[in-house]
């Protein structure tokens, strides 16, 4: 057999990375790898905008439907995994918008693994945010500068590593660098102008809640699935919860789930601009897939 290098696929919701990556995958006998932080979990499909059975024609797909909502996944996970795979597939193909992902196994950057500790987390979660941030700030400065003080998950998960090995998380990410990245990958990149983005995002929100994600998320809640797991905080399921407790009337919801969205592309982009070697396209150029093809 032989192993093709691997080919990435990424830019912002909505600009049509699954249905290229699908096509691709048929042109070059490829399989794809899933670079989705959301959609690992079971049953989390329309707000996931995970591939149909019937969309995916065929083509295997890794990294999908391999977890229960209320059960962990991490980026180290996904680096080992997703890792393990384009060593083992002909023509693995790479595919997602989640920008820390595609960074950590691009560059071969390992988060330290180290298990959640409820009891600690809990602790932690009555304590003010002001106190957690100061706190972290003291202990490790270097953690702190780029960790947004309103941040509180990031803010407890970094005092939580601190308070579990005794050193700073910044310290453990720097000696968690892997000897090798993900060499000799293409990256390439979707975009579209923005208010055809933006267009295409509302439209994709509509499109889900005709599909049913009010549903989705109920039959969830109905399972037994905490609406504070970090699966159900994911956008699209935090706002559906909110209209459900009340808090937005269903057009109210809609709406900040677009305006939610919107924002999400845009923090996309930011993650994306730190690659320097993308070949970027436009999404709705009609003759797109040949123009890939002829680059590869």
């Amino acid at each position: 057999m032989t192993n093709h290098k691997p080919l990435i696929i990424l830019g912002p919701t909505a600009t049509g990375k699954t249905k290229l990556s699908i096509e691709l995958a048929k042109k070059l006998n490829g399989e794809i790898i899933s670079a989705d932080s959301m959609q690992v979990y079971r049953e989390m499909d329309i707000g996931t905008a995970k591939p149909t059975l019937e969309e995916r024609q065929g083509i295997p797909h890794h990294l999908i439907d391999i977890r229960n909502p209320d059960e962990e996944w991490t980026v180290s996970d996904f680096v080992e995994q997703a890792n393990g795979l384009t060593g083992t597939l002909a023509h693995p193909i790479i595919v997602g918008g989640t920008g820390l992902y595609l960074w950590s196994l691009f560059e071969g950057f390992s988060f330290p693994i180290i298990p959640a500790d409820k009891e600690l987390r809990a602790r932690l979660e009555n304590e003010p945010l002001t106190e957690l941030y100061a706190r972290l700030a003291t202990i490790d400065p270097d953690a702190a500068a780029k960790i947004h003080p309103n941040d509180k998950k990031r803010v407890i998960r970094a005092l939580e590593v601190y308070e579990l090995t005794g050193q700073p998380i910044s310290k453990l990410q720097k000696t968690g660098l892997l000897a090798h990245g993900l060499t000799g990958a293409q990256i390439i990149g979707l975009n579209l102008p923005r208010e055809t983005l933006y267009e295409r995002i509302n439209q994709r929100v509509d499109s889900m809640i005709e599909k049913g994600l009010i549903k989705e998320v109920k039959g969830l809640l109905a399972k037994g699935y905490n609406k504070d797991l970090p699966s159900m905080q994911a956008l699209g399921y935090k706002e559906i919860i909110d209209y459900l407790d009340g808090k937005y009337s269903k057009e109210e919801m809609i709406e900040e789930l677009k305006k939610r969205t919107r924002n999400f592309a845009r923090r996309q982009m930011t993650w994306f601009r730190r690659f320097t070697n993308i070949t970027w396209h436009e999404a709705c150029s009609p003759t797109l897939l040949n123009d890939i093809i002829n680059t590869l």
